[in-house]
Formats: C-alpha cells, structure tokens, sequence
C-alpha cells in the first residue's frame, strides 16, 4: 500500500493529467499493486442497485441477476444487495443456485451490499454484529471477497467512531477465517465525511478492513426547512483521496450524462485519476442510480464511460 505521501503525489499527477466451497466462484483480485483480473488498469463490476427498480418491480428477478449482467451489459462480476436475498443467507440451497447461475454464465461474484442489520456505530450494536455474522457466511459462500456494511450510530462524532471501529475490527476477526473482509461504504451522516471514516479506518487496525469508496454519496446532512437547514456535502474528490488508501472496493456512482456522455455530477477522469494513482487495481462497480434513464441506459452508458476514461489513463 503506498504511502500517503506518495499517493497524494500520485493523485496530483494524475488530475493534472465456509459453504458450499465446491460451488463458490472464484474470488477477485482487490489488492493495491496487483494487476486487475483481466490485465487492465481496473476491470468493472455492476452493482445490483443499478436495478433496483426492476427488482422492487417484479420484472426481475434477483437469481437472474449473473445472466443479465453477463447477456445483457458484457460484465462478468456482480455485486449483490442483501435486500434481494434478505432471507436467504443461511439457505445452502439458494446460494447453491446463485453459485451455479454464475459459473453457467462466467460471472464472478465480488461482494455483498449489506443493509438493514443494525448501526454498527449505535450504543445498541452488539446485535448487529451478529446479525452481520450470516452475511460474512454467505459471502463466503458465494466467492466473494469482502461484505459491505454500514458505519452509522447515535452519538457524538468520537463516541460513533469509537463504537464503529471496535465493530469492524470485531467483524474483521470473524471473516478472517474464511477470507472475507468487511469494507465500510461512504453513505450518509458521518460515514460521508471522509476524514472521519478514514479515522475510523486507523482505529479499526485490522488488515480486513477497508473501504468502499462511492463517487457520490457525500451527502453529510439533508436539508431540514422546518429547523432552517441547508444541506451539508462533502468535497466528493477530497473524499475519495481520503479513503482510497484503504479501498478494498470502488462504486462508480451514476445519476445523468451529458450529450457527450459524461456524468454531469462527478469529472469520472478526475475521480478515477484518484482511484489508479492510490494503486487500486481491483472492481469500479457500475452503480447507476438515476431517475431520468431507464436503468438499462444508465447502466451502458456508465459502463462506456468506464472503459472510455479506462483507456484515457493508460
């Protein structure tokens, strides 16, 4: 892993210029250094929110979210949202049957997005550790490398930070064993600003885990007209810098493009000059999560940005 000096140089430069272990696929390369799977400077992944829409709506469904990615937008690695599969992570059967869907269609399964288990960061988190237990299972399971959860917590800055940290290193401990690593995701309140998660990072001190940088979720504090206010948003490039020194994973978050397709809320080739100059050489996940597109067309078009400023950077 670089030095923050050298990765801050580097950034400079670069925006100047176990179940079922038969079964499972095979688990990603996410490591600083190493060369991404396939050779290039980052290989993609989609992150099943892309298409949300479609599995809330009934027109999708979540076992044939490998065969879609593959048929539909030619990406082999998916990340997966526990809200799809809320029920099945204890049931060997089901994550047999996601396993084979993916080796019939040569689709690696890279992490799972975990939700609604509980605040790591709250007074109340013991419960939520456990309930993170099943997921660490099913990640291992499954093949994947890591499980994404989330930082959150009543309390003060310190008292959440204090709390999150000994949960993660906790959930570290348990996935240790079977190889899955438990990355933190930039997601609303503190985990949105990216000095406090790097902190957090620092006092977690433990190799499995890390973060999950996302392009857009650097939202600190809605807007509260009622209390008179404003929103709070966190400088988006500044926070990415900051937690790409711990990345384990990366979401290229997506909401419109421009005639020229570039995403009109995030400059991707200055972000993903921050991403390769940190030394990432793993999965930018495709997250598209726009209401203007239909989720199709936002996926394609992120995944054509991605590898047009792919081939820009190398």
């Amino acid at each position: 892993m670089p030095t923050r000096r050298s990765f801050l140089a580097g950034a400079a430069a670069l925006g100047a210029a176990s179940l079922l272990p038969n079964l499972a696929c095979k688990r990603p390369n996410t490591m600083h250094d190493d060369a991404a799977p396939s050779g290039l400077l980052f290989d993609i992944s989609l992150a099943e929110w892309s298409l949300h829409r479609a599995l809330y709506g009934g027109e999708l469904d979540h076992l044939d979210f490998a065969k879609v990615a593959r048929e539909d937008y030619g990406i082999g690695a998916v990340e997966y949202v526990n809200s799809f599969f809320k029920d099945k992570a204890a049931d060997e059967a089901y994550l047999a049957e996601m396993n084979r869907r993916c080796a019939d269609h040569d689709v690696e399964s890279v992490l799972i997005m975990v939700d609604g288990e509980g605040s790591l960061g709250g007074d109340d988190r013991e419960q939520a550790i456990l309930n993170h237990h099943r997921w660490i299972d099913a990640a291992a399971a499954l093949g994947c490398h890591a499980i994404r959860v989330n930082a959150g917590g009543a309390g003060s800055r310190e008292e959440v930070a204090a709390r999150a940290a000994d949960s993660l290193h906790r959930l570290a401990e348990r996935g240790a064993g079977s190889g899955i690593s438990v990355v933190v995701e930039n997601h609303g309140g503190y985990s949105s600003d990216g000095s406090w998660l790097a902190d957090v990072m620092r006092r977690a001190d433990h190799p499995g885990v890390g973060t999950l940088p996302d392009f857009g979720n650097f939202l600190v504090r809605g807007e509260d007209k009622e209390r008179g206010m404003d929103a709070i948003w966190y400088d988006r490039y500044v926070g990415v810098t900051e937690l790409m020194p711990y990345a384990k994973a990366v979401s290229a978050k997506s909401h419109d493009f421009d005639e020229a397709g570039n995403e009109t809320r995030t400059d991707y080739a200055r972000m993903l000059g921050i991403v390769v100059a940190a030394g990432y050489r793993g999965y930018v996940g495709v997250e598209y999560e726009g209401g203007g597109l239909p989720e199709p067309e936002g996926i394609r078009l992120t995944k054509v940005l991605l590898e047009r400023v792919r081939t820009e950077l190398s």
